[in-house]
């Protein structure tokens, strides 16, 4: 096998064992200053020649094969018009009984990398002095490639004593002198004029994390972000290549950092709706409240049923257990047993009485995530609605609330809903509402209809109540549509965020809301993932034992530990050929 580089070239002598090449020898050596200008067939032409010169001996008297990634080899043997100096290689290989084969690169891929080895003695079997002062730490630099070395080692060299990398292509020598004309060296360090006129240090290792950390944390950093970070550091006259990059680790990585800022939109988990079949199979519970004081009430318990958005409200003295259990008693009678409650882990929805009536009726309590109101949102949003209602028509007289209540109830119920096309009332009854302002204002209905005798009434009711169950599953259909359209809004709005089983996270205190806490952090750290669960929950545990649930919208990842270490360019220095 035989093969050329632009420096190089490479040979294997090896023997053909069941189909299988097993090497015998290795050899290369560095084209010398002529050789390296010969053109591409002569270099992959002298690597053939001086194989058949290496191995002389064993190829004498055998016939042998000679496997080539340069086709025109096999060619050139039998062409009469070549130049003088292949005419002589092509009589001084006659001697020798061989074919050519051309094979791809990645078949001669040995004696390729053979050719990519630079040797800078011409003659291998010359003796050579050992250098017995040559020190050991440096000899373990170049031989593992010590990190320590800093990165524009090649530039400081090539300034301070004429020394350049070997073997760079012509590509990379060019790259190389460019970049170098910006350097000057200034013993002992190596300075560059940068784009902006400004002439900067070039600093690699320690000492650049040390000038990063000050111009992040100390009391003149004020712990900005990357950006603002390395152009502090350009501003105090240091640069380095990766210098972007590892401001970016270090702000990711900072205690401090990390343990402010908020939670935005973007953060927030993808959103999952609740999908009811059935009206009046699920309820959302909640309270109103304080209110100024209205005949004795401070208080409204809402329930809103989850399918068709039906709303039922009370005016309460006081939120405790018992009148949430005398409510549920009379919204079940009236509208049957439901097969679920939503509520939030409130105590007057958490505690004995209230487990006892759900266990008595056999309804299903399900809680929602702590400080997580978006996950019975359908009754959050009920309660938003009608306390603007109430905002709206008490005026001035706010303690009139209570009597205002019935009336928000109405509006809200012949409210148009969007999400399924018509009104909460007209999916529960299969009829419009009547309002008062069509007998005013004398509608069609009121003309024309309100006389009817008792018998068309009648047929006209059935009718109504006949395409009911066709109405409810058009609107069903329709509040399918319109959650997944929302649904792909909002997912397409955040983050992708991904959390795993033994993550380190830090968890948003959304409670902090006292002047005190003003400059305390909102982050509690650091907690560990135990468990994961469907839509976007989490199980978190501390150190100290204590394990709770949670929305991973108030996590996020925790990068604890020191920055890692910078990265240091993959370069060896040697003498400049002269």
């Amino acid at each position: 096998m035989c093969d050329a580089s632009d420096y190089a070239v490479g040979a294997i002598l090896g023997q053909s064992i069941e189909k299988h090449f097993q090497p015998i020898h290795y050899a290369s050596k560095t084209m010398n200053q002529a050789e390296a200008n010969y053109t591409t067939t002569k270099k992959e032409m002298l690597a053939v020649v001086y194989a058949f010169e290496k191995f002389h001996s064993y190829l004498i008297i055998n016939k042998s094969i000679v496997y080539t990634d340069h086709s025109v080899l096999k060619y050139l043997f039998a062409k009469k018009d070549v130049k003088a100096r292949l005419l002589r290689w092509i009589l001084l290989l006659q001697e020798f009984d061989f074919k050519v084969i051309d094979t791809h690169g990645a078949e001669n891929y040995a004696a390729h990398q053979l050719s990519g080895l630079e040797n800078p003695y011409e003659n291998i079997f010359d003796s050579k002095e050992i250098n017995e002062t040559f020190p050991l730490e440096s000899l373990n630099k170049v031989a593992h490639k010590d990190p320590s070395t800093p990165w524009f080692a090649d530039l400081a060299n090539y300034h301070a004593g004429n020394f350049i990398i070997k073997g760079m292509t012509s590509q990379q020598k060019q790259k190389f002198f460019k970049d170098a004309r910006h350097y000057f060296w200034d013993d002992p360090y190596l300075f560059r004029t940068c784009a902006d006129q400004i002439i900067r240090c070039r600093v690699a290792g320690k000492e650049a994390i040390d000038i990063l950390n000050a111009c992040h944390s100390e009391p003149t950093g004020g712990h900005f972000g990357a950006n603002y970070t390395v152009k502090k550091v350009f501003d105090s006259g240091f640069y380095w290549p990766s210098i972007y990059k590892d401001a970016f680790e270090l702000v990711k990585r900072c205690d401090s950092c990390q343990h402010q800022g908020k939670v935005s939109q973007k953060d927030e988990m993808p959103q999952n709706f609740i999908q009811i079949c059935k009206i009046f199979d699920v309820w959302g519970i909640d309270f109103m409240g304080p209110f100024p004081s209205s005949k004795g009430n401070k208080y409204i318990l809402v329930a809103i049923d989850y399918l068709f958005k039906w709303v039922k409200a009370k005016a309460l003295p006081t939120n405790d257990a018992q009148v949430v259990v005398k409510f549920l008693k009379s919204l079940f009678s009236r509208f049957g047993t439901p097969k679920a409650i939503i509520s939030d882990r409130g105590t007057y929805f958490c505690n004995d009485q209230f487990s006892i009536v759900m266990a008595k009726y056999g309804v299903t309590h399900r809680l929602s995530t702590a400080y997580h109101p978006q996950t019975s949102g359908h009754v959050e949003v009920t309660n938003r609605r009608l306390k603007r209602i109430l905002e709206r028509t008490v005026g001035e007289n706010h303690a009139s609330w209570s009597d205002k209540l019935e009336d928000a109830l109405g509006a809200f119920r012949t409210a148009y809903k969007t999400s399924f096309g018509c009104t909460p009332y007209h999916l529960v009854y299969g009829k419009a509402c009547h309002l008062p302002l069509e007998l005013k204002h004398k509608a069609y209905w009121a003309l024309k209809h309100s006389n009817f005798n008792l018998k068309t009434a009648g047929d006209h009711r059935k009718l109504q109540l006949n395409e009911l169950n066709e109405l409810r599953d058009q609107a069903y259909e329709n509040s399918l549509i319109y959650k997944e359209g929302t649904k792909k809004l909002h997912d397409d709005k955040i983050k992708n965020l991904i959390f795993n089983v033994g993550d380190q996270v830090l968890l948003f205190n959304s409670r902090l809301k006292i002047f005190s806490g003003k400059l305390k952090s909102r982050w509690s750290s650091p907690f560990t993932i135990s468990e994961i669960y469907p839509y976007g929950t989490a199980k978190l545990i501390h150190l100290d034992g204590c394990n709770f649930k949670v929305n991973c919208h108030r996590l996020k990842h925790y990068h604890g530990g020191d920055p890692p270490p910078l990265e240091i360019l993959d370069v060896t220095t040697f003498p400049k050929d002269n």
